[in-house]
């Protein structure tokens, strides 16, 4: 018998109980710089035109909020995804992503990076530094993800393991590079990549899985998947959520916290509803990410 999913944020923590689980790992969860965070927020508040509908911010709070919202949920590790959407962006990004691991003692200290001369540099840099969670935004970087620009960086992520969040799928807007197809390019060059589609790939949601069902190391996060607000216009297509179920090990749970025009708790009863059973909601929710995280590769 399938737990049902919590009604509202509060109930939560009670619902992981039921599970048993001491908590989330939530693996797509934003953090950034404050100056940049507004410019992100003033976007989606012109969502209507950006996206052809509203798309308002349920987590509009200061950092120090946000970060309690999240350890009030059961979230025990806290990633700071940050994207760069030009060159030159993501070195300092770098230094602010280790600025936050420092200081925010359960933040997970992550890294980006973008097709330029130096990204091998600063992508090692980050490495050395203790990064072990990057993110790369194809869409919104407007770059190819297999630029060869970028090949020295992948050489040395897939070497180390370390977990990529790439946000390579055709919603909510499609982009030049958007696709499977250059992710799948990037994947045939580094097959040990361990790649997190992010938005389990949607709407391209089986041609991303058959990545995963080809390559041991990619894995789909669960951010905004089978939610009211994205089966408006990226539904689960015919016979996704019975392939989720067989990718159980490579599903982990995503958010986008807190730029959700939800609650955070309709992800958790979204996934719930797909009724693919309690002991695939453990892994996705908890067992999956927390792996990763650990530095754990199939």
């Amino acid at each position: 018998m399938t737990t049902s999913g919590p009604v509202g944020d509060a109930e939560i923590p009670g619902y992981l109980d039921a599970l048993g689980l001491p908590g989330l790992a939530d693996i797509h969860v934003h953090f950034l710089p404050e100056p940049m965070l507004r410019k992100v927020w003033a976007y989606f508040d012109g969502a209507l035109e950006h996206y052809g509908t509203a798309w308002p911010i349920t987590y509009r709070f200061d950092e120090a909020t946000r970060l309690a919202v999240l350890r009030g949920f059961g979230v025990r590790q806290i990633p700071a995804l940050t994207y760069p959407h030009k060159a030159g962006m993501a070195r300092w990004l770098n230094e602010w992503n280790a600025d936050f691991a420092r200081r925010v003692p359960d933040g997970v200290h992550c890294a980006t990076l973008y097709p330029e001369p130096d990204v091998g540099s600063y992508v090692a840099q980050a490495l050395d530094s203790g990064a072990r969670l990057f993110k790369m935004h194809v869409q919104v970087g407007r770059y190819a993800p297999d630029d060869e620009l970028l090949d020295p960086a992948w050489s040395l992520l897939a070497e180390a393991g370390v977990p990529v969040v790439i946000h390579a799928g055709s919603a909510p807007i499609a982009g030049e590079f958007t696709g499977s197809q250059r992710v799948a390019r990037v994947l045939a060059r580094h097959p040990r990549l361990t790649l997190v589609i992010a938005h389990a790939g949607m709407p391209e949601y089986h041609e991303f899985a058959d990545l995963v069902e080809r390559y041991d190391n990619v894995h789909l996060d669960t951010t905004m998947v089978a939610t009211d607000f994205t089966d408006r216009f990226a539904p689960l297509p015919d016979g996704y959520a019975a392939r989720l179920g067989e990718l159980r090990d490579r599903v982990v749970l995503g958010s986008d916290f807190p730029n959700i025009p939800y609650p955070y708790a309709h992800q958790l009863t979204a996934l719930a509803r797909l009724d693919l059973g309690d002991d695939w909601m453990r892994d996705v929710l908890w067992r999956n990410g927390s792996r990763l995280l650990r530095g754990g590769t199939a």
